[in-house]
């Protein structure tokens, strides 16, 4: 048995794409961009049939609040009734406007004055379910008066453009004069308020101040509170000591609550770093990560970020780092949460546990010295509380006489200013753009159209080589060379098996190896004999070949067509007087016995069970004077055991002493070892892949593995006259 002792290299394939490879998966692919751009035209068509042109005209709406200078909202509250409050324009509510903006109402009066253009027009033709009308407010705001507005965009959208126009007009007449009529009413009602409450305030102020000069002629004192000073301030100092050492308790506690969860989560991070430091799989997981990492680093100096080497190590690194993840999630998912316990100490600072400790007892200190305080305020309090109620009816009727006589002041200021903001409108509805006839919105049909007809193709382009790059399927013998450094025997046209028939009627009659067959008779089905012919004799001038008597035919996967392969180089054999054996090893699919309509009760199975058996002879069956077939026979339960024994070591070669050539057909090589342990038996390994059905991946795959093998080349089968090149 000769071994194949060169190395054999593997070719990583390279992405280069140039205008031959575009058109050549452009020609493999046109029905599928003629079916894209076919359906990507359909669905623009139909979205064209079914677009309706609308017109969209707006307009802009500025609401802004103009408070009269001099009077202000805190001038009023002081001493007032709630009432007042009313008497200012109030900050606008930009929600509220927009509500009252879309009111039924308002589009009542705007349906109203668009009756004479539009008799059957109605509410829901304006703001119905379809929301034709619309109301937005504009990021930008502006200051007015200091204050700041706000600008609405009113748009209407209908598919008449002059429609938009002209209920945009009615609207925006409809919005003035609800805002002149709601000013007018709002500071009319003010003012009558104000007109009725200030007789009434006068009587109040003469009879606070008639209140106040009797109680200072009764008890004849002018101001108590000077008898008063030196307690109140008293009391004033305590308490702001008091709420000086309240602040600093709550400092001080807030410092000790942080240096307790230091403390815990100190604590925590100590387990947490144990845990990690303890789990082998977490470091082994870190260390490929940061080996990625550097791998990364240093192919990015060599190759762009577009390589398939930076894609393979990006993504190889962001499944590590899901993987890290994952595992510190496992590993801390039974840790509980850092907790304030001072008993769990492992692992923390001693400086932290000793400020720790030092904030606590600045905490009881503060604590001390705050009820010592809070007890002083007490009996300053009570000692407060036995002054004479002189001083609290002198309190109230004094402020009670200046908090009257104030809001009388107001209340006369308010009158003077409301009646001049009646005269000037108040706060109002501005409109800063008019509204213009209405803009075409939405998708043009004959622009989509156009649109559809220039995407279409080039989705459909898009989609083919997309799927052309992606598959990574080779489709000729220059692909299949430039994907792997392997000795290309031959090329060989796909040969089709039922072409056998017109040659299994004369095996069915010519079993007899006596008779004189002629081996012209096989052309008749082989119309590319030629072409197997030259694969033949490349096999025999290989140097591998040199005392080759057995040949293992393999492919990465089924369907490769290497059992009819086989067949055409067994011909081709017969046909320069070699005797040949065909022996078909694939147990889990066997298929030579369907091509020639042979029986496979009898087969390699049963031989290799009947170890004491000598009579070979029987279990094989002839198909033409130099061509003999012996069938896999009935599936085995264990392949594996009855390809690996020293039986069928010894009659692969004993055949090979009988015969000039044996010819094994293996199964796939990748997905079982049936072909590894049968290259083990055989002087040489060829290998077959169909054009159009191989990947690279595979071929990878099958090459890595054989590899190792006495492999000598690989036949491109099922090659079509263009796929030659």
């Amino acid at each position: 048995m000769i071994f194949n002792q060169r190395q054999i290299m593997i070719n990583l394939p390279t992405h280069k794409v140039n205008i031959k490879n575009v058109s050549a998966i452009l020609r493999r692919r046109r029905f599928l961009v003629l079916g894209v751009s076919c359906a990507v035209m359909s669905v623009v068509g139909l979205i064209a049939v079914n677009t309706k042109s609308h017109y969209q005209s707006s307009m802009q709406l500025l609401m802004s609040s103009y408070p009269q200078p001099g009077v202000t909202t805190s001038d009023i509250v002081n001493g007032t009734d709630s009432e007042i409050l009313n008497l200012n324009p109030p900050v606008l509510d930009y929600t509220a406007q927009i509500n009252r903006v879309l009111s039924p109402q308002l589009i009542e009066q705007a349906v109203s004055l668009l009756r004479s253009d539009y008799p059957d027009i109605t509410i829901e033709d304006i703001n119905g379910k379809q929301a034709k009308l619309t109301v937005a407010k504009l990021d930008e705001k502006i200051i007015t008066n200091n204050l700041p507005s706000q600008i609405l965009e009113i748009s209407f959208s209908d598919s008449d453009p002059v429609k938009t126009k002209k209920v945009l007009q009615a609207l925006q007449q409809v919005y003035q004069n609800y805002n002149i009529q709601q000013q007018k009413e709002r500071l009319n009602k003010g003012l009558a308020f104000i007109n009725a409450r200030i007789p009434q305030l006068k009587k109040e102020v003469n009879q606070a101040e008639k209140n106040l000069e009797y109680f200072r002629r009764k008890h004849n004192l002018l101001d108590p509170e000077i008898q008063t000073k030196i307690l109140i301030e008293s009391l004033a100092e305590v308490q702001q000591q008091l709420q000086i050492t309240r602040a600093q308790m709550q400092d001080v506690q807030a410092r000790y609550n942080n240096l307790q969860q230091e403390v815990a989560t100190s604590a925590h991070k100590a387990r947490i770093n144990s845990y990690l430091s303890q789990s082998s799989s977490y470091q082994t997981l870190l260390n490929d990560f940061k080996k990625t990492e550097l791998t990364l680093a240093t192919e990015q100096k060599r190759y762009t970020d577009e390589s398939p080497i930076i894609q393979q190590l990006k993504e190889q690194r962001q499944n590590q780092l899901w993987l890290l993840k994952r595992e510190v999630n496992q590993l801390l998912g039974d840790i509980k949460q850092p907790n304030a316990h001072l008993e769990q100490t492992e692992g923390v600072d001693p400086r932290l546990l000793q400020e720790l400790f030092q904030v606590q007892t600045t905490a009881l200190g503060l604590a001390a010295n705050e009820k010592s305080l809070a007890e002083t305020e007490q009996r300053l309090r009570f000692e407060f509380s036995k002054y004479p109620s002189l001083i609290a009816q002198y309190n109230r009727l004094l402020p009670e006489a200046k908090a009257k006589r104030k809001q009388l002041e107001q209340l006369l200021q308010a009158q003077q200013s409301l009646g001049l903001k009646i005269a000037q409108g108040g706060w109002e509805w501005q409109v800063l753009e008019e509204p213009s006839l209405g803009k075409l919105i939405g998708i043009n049909r004959l622009s989509l159209l156009l649109g559809g007809l220039l995407v279409s193709p080039i989705l459909g382009i898009a989609v083919a080589l997309s799927w052309g790059m992606f598959t990574r399927t080779i489709y000729s013998t220059k692909e299949l060379q430039q994907s792997t450094n392997l000795r290309l025997l031959g090329s060989v046209p796909k040969l089709a098996p039922r072409g056998l028939k017109k040659w299994l009627p004369n095996i069915s009659v010519n079993k007899q190896r006596n008779i004189n067959y002629d081996f012209g008779e096989t052309d008749s089905w082989l119309p590319c004999h030629e072409t197997l012919d030259i694969l033949y004799q490349n096999l025999q001038i290989s140097k591998y070949s040199l005392h080759s008597k057995s040949l293992m035919f393999t492919s990465a996967l089924s369907g490769e067509g290497k059992t009819t392969l086989l067949l055409g180089l067994a011909a081709s054999a017969a046909r320069m007087h070699r005797r040949i054996l065909l022996i078909d090893a694939n147990f889990r699919y066997p298929n030579l016995h369907k091509i020639l309509q042979l029986s496979n009760d009898w087969g390699l199975s049963l031989l290799l069970l009947d170890e004491t058996s000598n009579q070979i002879h029987n279990y094989i069956q002839p198909v033409h004077p130099l061509i003999d077939v012996l069938t896999a026979g009935p599936k085995p339960e264990d392949t594996i055991r009855l390809l690996s024994s020293q039986r069928m070591k010894e009659l692969i070669k004993r055949f090979e002493q009988t015969y000039d050539l044996v010819l094994v057909d293996a199964p796939p090589i990748l997905g079982t070892a049936d072909a590894r342990i049968l290259a083990g038996y055989c002087h040489e390994v060829v290998m077959v892949g169909r054009m159009g059905q191989l990947t690279q991946t595979d071929l990878m795959q099958a090459q890595e593995i054989l590899s190792q093998l006495n492999l000598i080349g690989i036949i491109a089968n099922g090659v079509r006259s263009h796929q030659q090149v």
